[in-house]
């Protein structure tokens, strides 16, 4: 993985940035989830490619939503 390409270095700021409002979001509510689901994402988006990076921070988007949905 080339951690100065384009795409990683620009993904890599999009997903950290939606990771971080969501472990903020949870930090403030403490909800445990939210809070989780950010430092997923936030790994995610320093250890992974650019396009595994996106699917994976938008399946744990998901899969957040869907256990805040279930009551979580």
């Amino acid at each position: 993985m080339h951690l100065l390409n384009e795409r990683f270095l620009w993904a890599s700021m999009l997903w950290g940035a939606v990771a971080s409002g969501y472990w903020i979001y949870g930090w403030r509510q403490k909800s445990a989830i939210p809070l989780a689901g950010g430092a997923v994402m936030m790994i995610a988006s320093c250890c992974l490619s650019a396009l595994v990076m996106t699917l994976a921070c938008l399946a744990v988007m998901g899969i957040v939503y869907w256990l805040v949905r279930q009551g979580y």
